[in-house]
């Protein structure tokens, strides 16, 4: 059989990891192989037309979106036939989400796929790898487009920040005038229009931690709220399972469903939990677009890591499943970042966080807000000048081409220069994201005040499912509206996030800036 490697899926090795040998040759696996669209070149029409701002009249439903634009039968059938000659199970199918999902053992996914998996030391964990690129017959070239799960290293980082200090690390002192704020109360400050979200899904993505539903009902009954229904999605035997520890992934998923429930209670809450591994993100997401039993209209998602942590083939098909969102009207919140302008990622250089940097994700930035009263008194770019306290994450993709509605801007540096932005900039909103003057939130039983932009995309979830509600239809890829109407925004031009500076418009630390609700709401076509 004639072997080719499938393009983008070499990774090499974390930093300071070393070989342990080879991954147990009985150890059982789940990998996520993505199959071509079967009409791609129509899917690339239909977002051109959107970006345009037909809005509507170029959505389709789910079952028209996997009618028209899903896996053909025939390439599926390919690798079932492929995967079942190697004797590995297809255990899922979904021609919407063009995915198959391959159970068997380590010996079965070395020979299907010729590669040699191996366990490696990190000092973080262990983790299984390969060297090299996944290898796929020749036949199934073209056909199969991404293999996930092989390689089953933990791919994102929750995007959160506690006020409090964790062990070993100085945080600032409390700026004279900062605050904690209920997400109650930050509707209120960033104007949100009235209503409470009914008859919307917000879908949220959690690779790791949990939450207690009795936590939830006294969270509420503080805020003098009915509590959300929320209920919890299992994607690839991901669970609800809480740690125990505000400080680990349940402040993640509490600080979601609490910022997203406040702001729009009476929608459902549909939370996916899937593992931390670049297959366990992909699913999760593909599994919350194409639900059509919670039908969510708007997801979250306050998970990332620098782009270079990325492979090719995982860049391209989350950007995809974006492309698909923003095909059946469905808004992608995404955190920017709690990194600063580097990201976290340890070599002196910048870089933006993805999945926000994909262009057809709404990316969230950060800000440090002061309240007197109801009134804003002052929002700066969020930047705790200190590593451990964090900085909104932003900047310029090193991967995706600068998307129609950032034609013309231009990228300020922290020395004040103005250059053209030449790639998708980073990020397109804002809002208060400084654990300083974060929010109030429960966490296993413990009261704790969080920030980060992990807050920031529930917060414009909240609103969006708002907006839906209000005007009957789903707000869908909003940047080319908002873009278009970026007085609707609270234009934030003082502060830093490291490499880059706000400045009037838009900016790579706050994007076109933090949330006047019903202006936002009143943008034509949302």
């Amino acid at each position: 059989m004639v072997r080719r490697p499938l393009r983008g899926s070499e990774r090499d090795p974390l930093p300071n990891s070393r070989v342990l040998g080879p991954a147990d040759p009985e150890e059982r696996l789940e990998v996520t192989v993505l199959v071509r669209a079967a009409d791609g070149q129509g899917l690339r029409d239909r977002l051109q037309r959107l970006a345009q701002g037909e809005g509507a009249a170029a959505r389709l439903s789910r079952a028209q979106f996997a009618r028209r634009h899903g896996a053909g039968r025939a390439d599926l059938d390919a690798v079932r036939d492929f995967a079942e000659s190697h004797g590995l199970a297809v255990v899922e199918e979904h021609s919407g989400r063009r995915t198959l999902v391959l159970a068997g053992t380590v010996a079965q996914f070395n020979d299907a796929f010729e590669v040699d998996l191996r366990r490696y030391s990190h000092p973080e964990g262990t983790y299984r790898g390969h060297p090299g690129p996944v290898q796929i017959p020749a036949e199934l070239s073209g056909i199969v487009e991404a293999v996930l799960g092989l390689d089953n290293r933990p791919q994102a980082r929750p995007h959160f920040r506690m006020k409090a200090s964790a062990p070993g690390r100085r945080s600032r002192p409390a700026r004279a005038g900062a605050a904690a704020f209920t997400p109650v109360q930050l509707a209120s400050l960033y104007g949100f229009p009235p209503g409470d979200g009914k008859g919307e899904c917000i879908a949220l993505i959690e690779l790791g931690g949990g939450y207690r539903p009795r936590d939830i009902q006294a969270y509420f009954a503080g805020l003098g709220l009915a509590a959300p229904a929320v209920t919890a999605v299992s994607v690839d035997h991901g669970a609800n399972q809480p740690t125990g520890s505000p400080n680990g992934p349940d402040g993640e998923v509490m600080l979601d469903i609490e910022v997203a429930g406040a702001i729009a209670p009476a929608a459902a809450i549909a939370v996916y939990f899937a593992p931390n591994t670049d297959a366990g993100f992909l699913d999760a997401v593909t599994a919350a677009i194409h639900d059509d039993v919670r039908n969510p209209s708007v997801i979250s998602i306050s998970w990332g890591g620098p782009e270079s942590t990325w492979t090719q083939q995982a860049l391209a098909a989350m950007d995809q499943a974006f492309q698909a969102a923003a095909a059946m009207g469905i808004t992608v919140c995404v955190a920017a970042g709690d990194g600063g302008s580097t990201d976290g990622a340890g070599d002196g250089n910048n870089h933006v966080d993805f999945p926000a940097s994909s262009p057809h994700a709404l990316a969230c930035g950060g800000t440090s807000l002061q309240a007197s009263g109801t009134t804003i008194v002052k929002e700066v770019a969020w930047n705790d000048g200190n590593p451990a306290s964090g900085a909104g994450g932003g900047g310029v993709s090193a991967v995706f081409a600068l998307p129609s509605w950032q034609q013309g801007l231009d990228i300020t540096d922290a020395q004040r220069r103005r250059t053209p932005l030449a790639m998708r900039g980073v990020p397109d909103v804002a809002g208060d994201a400084d654990p300083q003057t974060g929010y109030d939130v429960l966490v296993d039983g413990t009261r704790a005040v969080i920030g980060g932009t992990s807050a920031v995309a529930p917060l414009w979830a909240g609103l969006i499912a708002r907006i839906n509600s209000l005007t009957g239809r789903a707000a869908g890829l909003m940047s080319p509206a908002l873009y278009g109407h970026s007085s609707a925004l609270r234009d934030i031009t003082q502060g830093d996030n490291g490499g880059f500076a706000a400045s009037p418009g838009w900016d790579a630390c706050t994007g076109l800036g933090s949330p006047d609700g019903s202006r936002v709401a009143a943008i034509p076509g949302l």
